[in-house]
């Protein structure tokens, strides 16, 4: 789900909408808003069945520096070991 154009008004309602299915506690909502109040883009992504794992280290050599976001068909061509 993406939305642009975004206005503090906008953004409290997402905040206020998708907050408690993101994890965000009620009483701490205000405090996201003023993180995020300014901003002019978002992107919520709903996860089917997610499972945890144990946390590992990415060799993101030929992804550049700054890479958030990474897609790798096989996990283990970009997991470090």
């Amino acid at each position: 789900m993406q939305f642009s154009g975004l206005t503090p008004k906008k953004v409290k309602e997402i905040l206020d909408k998708y907050g408690k299915d993101d994890g965000l506690k009620k009483d701490k909502i205000h405090e996201f808003f003023r993180m995020f109040k300014d901003k002019n883009y978002c992107i919520l992504i709903f996860l089917k069945n997610p499972i945890g794992i144990k946390p590992f280290e990415i060799d993101k050599t030929g992804f550049g520096a700054m890479s958030a976001w990474i897609i790798a068909k096989n996990i283990s061509k970009v997991k470090r070991c």
